[in-house]
């Protein structure tokens, strides 16, 4: 079972020989006792790498986390003779979650667990769930949308959709402010590689709204500082917004208009978390991932 997990993950015979420390032959002899045994066809060639069959696909998904705990249970038995005082904790993470979102948390854990490192990847999403996928961290810590079929993502804060501009902006003093208003006016916002500009272009497009961007920018305290100098106005997510915004800035909500956006923890499915993870994730929320529960579907913000 070990091989066949092996071939899947690394998609060739010599791969996962070497990870294995068996020569090539004997991971083809072990693949067919397998596929012998089960009486089915588990995987196909198609160079220069193996695909799974329809009856792989279902073995893999039930062998995988198995095969895993066993290979993890040296290192888990170790942590747990040794508690929460030493090991690591490694975090994928978005710019805004780091900033905002985690600081109380880790200041929490290190408290707690001050022999216990952490490590915080800062990565836009596709590159966190390639982190993920790739067992190379823990878990990440963000917002999603649409959630693959191999992850699991449980929300546990939502922010609002809100519009900034500068204290002198001729909106200042107009409270029901209609998407239509924001027309004439240059809006400040993130890449278009990221969620944020790609809703806020869609709801727009969507209503058949006309809109300017003035400045493309990355970086949500960036686009405060230019929104305050009065170089545009911006929608931003409330998760990044201060008392001090608030003082220098007029804030109106949008929800009228856009999506809430959640942020939460986002595991790949059968990933069995180190006993330091587990503390880490339960300072987020306590039992956010019950035994089994990040083998269930993922669930979609959409």
């Amino acid at each position: 079972m070990r091989a066949f997990c092996h071939v899947v993950k690394f998609g060739t015979l010599a791969r996962a020989g070497e990870a294995l420390f068996l020569s090539q032959p004997s991971i083809s002899l072990q693949l067919s006792a397998l596929e012998k045994e089960l009486g089915v066809r588990l995987l196909e060639r198609a160079r220069p790498r193996f695909v799974l069959t329809r009856e792989g696909q279902m073995l893999y998904e039930l062998a995988r986390p198995l095969v895993e705990g066993l290979e993890g249970l040296d290192q888990q038995f170790r942590s747990q003779l040794q508690g929460l005082d030493a090991g690591e904790v490694i975090i994928a993470a978005g710019s805004s979650t780091i900033q905002y979102l985690l600081p109380p948390l880790v200041r929490a854990f290190r408290d707690e667990h001050p022999g216990v490192r952490l490590q915080l990847y800062n990565v836009t999403g596709k590159d966190g769930l390639a982190l993920l996928r790739q067992d190379q961290v823990d878990f990440a810590f963000g917002s999603m949308l649409d959630v693959p079929h191999d992850l699991s993502y449980e929300p546990v804060q939502w922010f609002d959709p809100m519009l900034i501009l500068p204290r002198d902006h001729p909106l200042a003093d107009k409270v029901d402010i209609q998407l239509e208003d924001l027309s004439p006016y240059g809006l400040i916002l993130p890449p278009q590689r990221l969620t944020t500009y790609r809703l806020v272009d869609l709801v727009f497009q969507q209503r058949r709204v006309p809109y300017r961007v003035a400045i493309e920018v990355g970086g949500w305290e960036v686009i405060k500082e230019y929104v305050a100098m009065g170089l545009g106005i911006s929608i931003v997510t409330g998760i990044c917004l201060t008392e001090h915004d608030q003082s220098r800035l007029i804030v109106r909500n949008l929800k009228q208009y856009f999506p809430q956006r959640s942020y939460g923890v986002v595991m790949r499915k059968g990933k069995y978390l180190s006993t330091q993870a587990r503390a880490f994730v339960d300072l987020i929320r306590p039992g956010l991932f019950g035994r089994g529960g990040y083998d269930e579907a993922g669930h979609s913000e959409r």
